[in-house]
Parts: structure tokens; C-alpha cells; sequence
């Protein structure tokens, strides 16, 4: 993206009493072939809108995904999914279910990890069996990709495992 345009964005977003949420960069997974130089970072985004329109930091929300400012002058919010440089799997509360039915416990999970929702909602079938399961899954929870990430920023995404976790299109992300 470009500045005129991040600019251009955030004005419309004012203007129109919107709330402008960025991310910084969509992780998809290793097919796209992202680097660290094809994107701008949440601070980078930030610090531009904030020259033309001074900002306000609020804290991030507990659970939250998006780092988040208010224009000083009062006209609206600006928030910033910053996926690189600012990971939230630590307490990440989502839970993602596949259109087959599978719940997972991130938008990266291979796919094995997941557990089959569709005999616990059966009409028939106990609820609690649904909250057993659904408690067991969150409690065996391990997956940190972001968190992972962190530390091969400066490795070629094309070169690292796939073997450990899936695509983020497999789970509809």
C-alpha cells in the first residue's frame, strides 16, 4: 500500500464516521511468498495516519486482535491487526470450525488436530460429551504460529516446514 493511499483511507474512514481497521499482513500461510520487505508494519502505518491526524493509543482489548488509536481531535478509531510485529496467540480465545464440521484451535492447525463436531451436536448426543470435547481440545491447545514466526522472520517462508501446520485457506481464514 501506498501512503497516498493508507492517507486517502484513513480520511474516508473519518469522514464517513468509520472505523479503520488495517492489517498489517494477511499470514495466509507459505504459498503467497510473502517477505518482511513487501509490507508496512503496524508502527509504520500508525505513524503516518498519526502526521496527518495526531492519534491517541488505547490499550489492546483482552482477546483482542487489533492494536487500537483514537484521533485526538475525536473523530473516530483507528485499529491495526499487526499479525508480524505484534503477536496475540497468547490469549487468543478463538475457536474456528471448518465447513466439514471440525473444530480448531487456529486459523493455522494441521488439519488432524481438530476435533469432529458433528456426532457431538447430534440431537441425540450428550452435551456434555460437546463440552468434554471441546474443553479436552482447548486444553491440549499448543498451537502458537505467530508466536513460532517470531523467531524465522529471516527465513525464506518458501523453505520452512509445512509438515506442522496447514495452509490458513484450509480452515476458511
Amino acid at each position: 500500500m501506498r501512503i497516498n493511499q493508507l492517507l486517502w483511507l484513513a480520511g474516508l474512514a473519518r469522514k464517513s464516521g468509520l472505523e479503520l481497521r488495517l492489517i498489517e499482513f494477511m499470514d495466509v500461510g507459505n504459498r503467497n511468498c510473502w517477505s518482511l520487505e513487501s509490507f508496512l508494519t503496524a508502527n509504520e502505518m500508525v505513524k503516518m495516519i498519526g502526521q496527518s491526524w495526531p492519534l491517541e493509543a488505547l490499550e489492546r482489548q483482552p482477546h483482542g486482535t487489533t492494536l487500537r488509536w483514537r484521533y485526538r481531535d475525536g473523530q473516530g478509531l483507528l485499529s491495526v491487526i499487526a499479525s508480524i510485529i505484534s503477536t496475540f496467540c497468547g490469549d487468543c480465545n478463538r475457536l474456528r470450525v471448518t465447513a466439514d464440521g471440525k473444530a480448531h484451535t487456529c486459523l493455522f492447525a494441521s488439519p488432524e488436530s481438530g476435533i469432529d463436531l458433528k456426532p457431538l451436536l447430534d440431537p441425540t448426543a450428550d452435551l456434555d460429551d460437546l463440552r468434554i470435547g471441546l474443553s479436552s481440545l482447548w486444553s491440549q491447545r499448543c498451537d502458537r504460529s505467530s508466536e513460532e514466526r517470531e523467531g524465522k522472520l529471516s527465513l525464506d517462508p518458501l523453505r520452512q516446514s509445512m509438515n506442522s501446520r496447514s495452509e490458513m485457506a484450509y480452515l476458511g481464514g
